[in-house]
């Protein structure tokens, strides 16, 4: 039975060189990675790097107060956020605080920019026919359609179009009579009961004919609103469309292709945001459309877009026209030749790559429950957080630099293995977090640098642990060869039971916070997964290697396991006596 033993022993000691070489192989691998990628510094938080903070306040729709409560407010966070992270902004924050306020943090980097426009940019998305529209301040004079501007398609291809032609921009405003007679028949359509309504209903239901004046007379008030209307005054701008119902008619601004603002009048909502399952921008290329952005709706969307492009498709410029509004801002309006049945369609003009990708992000993350007006927006400097962040390297280095003398005045020799398994989990956890940056949006924020500093004390205590059991193998008379393999399974139990222990604790933070908490976690489940990768595969093997050499294996005073200052005492072996009675004459 000994000489199986021996065997197994010997084999599994000629073995730590396979380890080393296996997580040599992947610290190269990930280092080149981070080199090639040139990304060779984890991202910043915007706690480090800066940035902007926006605080929003809900405001309800007027009659309707109730609708800022905890279900709508969570719904809005989840649309910044996916509004937000589709442009590629890393470790965006979106939360909650008090009753109807929502904190957006976005830090600097790339595409923040846009973040910021777009975040502010909070009302919900609606559909609107097209009643009337001139250019700003235009009296009776050409009529450009907003950017992208537009004319319908000569091709029957079932798409709404935004393409520019010069007939269509040349041409004249309607006049202020039709106009106010595409306002006035919405009017009338609008208060017209419906066939399924009751008998008392259409009883008390007005008159065609004071159904009528009244119309006429509304649309003579929304006439000289929209006559009066300075799209190119900001502050006027802002309080166009506040009070407004969907399911009214009002008033709207948005940016021609040349830079003009134009005004609109608008019908009722036809179809909302919720009603748009997915929008993407796409290079057409077999076509030559250039950058376009396709809508796929959801089933009951596709009714409703079918329904209100049929009717426009009836009808005369600009009546044929809907146009999508995004926080009271017509952000495109597009014609309809026909009616668009399957689900789907495509609006195309003159964008270029960032406009398409700016109205199909709208058109994907814009139909938010709650109309969010921005109380304030701060920029946010690094200063402070660069103050923290040399504040918490500073405390780590003191922690790491204590528990360095404690391991040399400890385990002497042994350190030597610590410290370098130390620094090798120092460089798989650095070159994972630059990598992480453009892989999966991860930043490093200072949470996330107390998360890597306590990793310290949970590496450090897994090589306590089998440095110990290794030392009470030495006490119990075994030389250092065997002892090494000995302690490990032993060690190993324990250590995977720890690592565990942290690992679920950090996935259950994770999984039950959110914001800067979620940093802390993150980079405590990681680590805590690389102590794991590092004690397997690097501080075992080595310390089978350094047991070869004469200096540990002869037990030297400073190595850390003398077996005279561990207390062990000759024979290395101790056999026991059988058990029996005594014999008197030995007594």
């Amino acid at each position: 039975m000994a000489t199986p033993k021996k065997g197994r022993s010997a084999s599994t000691q000629s073995k730590p060189g396979r380890s080393l070489v296996l997580i040599l192989i992947a610290l190269v691998a990930l280092t080149g990675g981070m080199f090639a990628s040139g990304h060779t510094k984890p991202r910043l938080g915007i706690d480090l790097a800066g940035g902007t903070s926006i605080t929003l306040r809900a405001v309800p729709e007027a009659g309707n107060e109730a609708a800022i409560n905890k279900t709508n407010m969570d719904t809005a966070v989840s649309i910044m956020e996916r509004r937000v992270n589709g442009l590629g902004v890393s470790e965006s924050e979106v939360q909650t605080q008090g009753r109807e306020n929502i904190i957006v943090n976005i830090p600097k980097g790339t595409n923040s920019e846009q973040a910021r426009k777009q975040v502010g940019t909070t009302a919900k998305l609606y559909f609107r026919p097209v009643l009337a529209t001139e250019v700003a301040g235009g009296k009776g004079t050409a009529s450009p359609s907003p950017s992208p501007t537009g004319s319908p398609s000569d091709k029957p291809s079932g798409k709404a179009t935004d393409k520019p032609e010069a007939t269509d921009k040349d041409s004249a405003s309607p006049s202020p009579t039709t106009q106010g007679r595409a306002v006035t028949d919405a009017l009338k359509a609008d208060a017209t009961p419906s066939a399924s309504a009751s008998d008392d209903k259409a009883k008390a239901s007005p008159s065609p004919s004071a159904s009528g004046g009244s119309a006429e007379a509304e649309a003579s008030a929304l006439q000289a609103k929209y006559a009066k209307l300075d799209c190119t005054n900001e502050k006027t701008r802002s309080t166009v469309g506040d009070g407004v119902k969907a399911s009214e008619m009002t008033l709207a601004c948005g940016k021609n292709s040349q830079g003009q603002w134009q005004k609109y009048i608008l019908g009722p909502a036809e179809v909302d945001g919720t009603d748009v399952d997915k929008a993407q921008a796409v290079l057409n290329t077999q076509t030559g459309a250039g950058w376009t952005v396709t809508m796929d709706f959801t089933d009951g969307g596709a009714k409703k877009f079918a329904n209100i492009t049929g009717k426009l498709a009836q009808n005369q410029s600009p009546q044929n026209q809907f146009a999508i509004v995004l926080d009271g801002d017509v952000v495109s309006d597009p014609y309809v030749r026909q009616a668009l049945t399957g689900g789907n369609a495509e609006i195309s003009g003159n964008f270029n790559q960032q406009s398409a990708q700016d109205l199909s992000n709208m058109l994907s993350y814009g139909a938010l429950p709650l109309t969010f007006k921005v109380d304030s927006m701060t920029t946010v400097t690094a200063a402070l957080g660069g103050d923290q962040l040399q504040a918490g390297l500073i405390a780590g280095a003191i922690g790491l630099a204590l528990v360095v003398i404690y391991l040399l005045a400890y385990y002497r020799g042994l350190s030597f293995i610590a410290l370098l398994s130390l620094l090798v989990s120092a460089a798989l956890t650095y070159t994972l977090m630059a990598l992480l940056g453009p892989a999966i949006g991860f930043a490093l924020n200072l949470p996330a640098v107390c998360g890597a500093i306590v990793a310290i004390g949970i590496t450090a205590d897994s090589f306590i642990v089998y440095f110990e059991r290794v030392r009470d193998e030495i006490r119990e008379g075994r030389s250092l060869r065997p002892a090494v393999e000995r302690a490990w399974p032993r060690a190993r139990r324990t250590i995977l039971v720890s690592d565990f222990v942290s690992f679920l604790a950090a996935a259950v933070l994770f999984a039950v916070t959110v914001g800067k908490v979620q940093g802390f976690a993150f980079t405590l489940g990681l680590t805590t997964l690389l102590d794991v990768v590092v004690v397997f595969l690097f501080t075992k093997p080595l310390l089978t290697l350094m047991a070869r050499r004469p200096f540990f294996a002869n037990g030297h005073k400073w190595s850390g396991l003398d077996p005279k200052s561990l207390g062990a005492q000759p024979p290395l072996r101790r056999t026991r006596r059988p058990a029996g009675p005594v014999d008197p004459k030995e007594a």
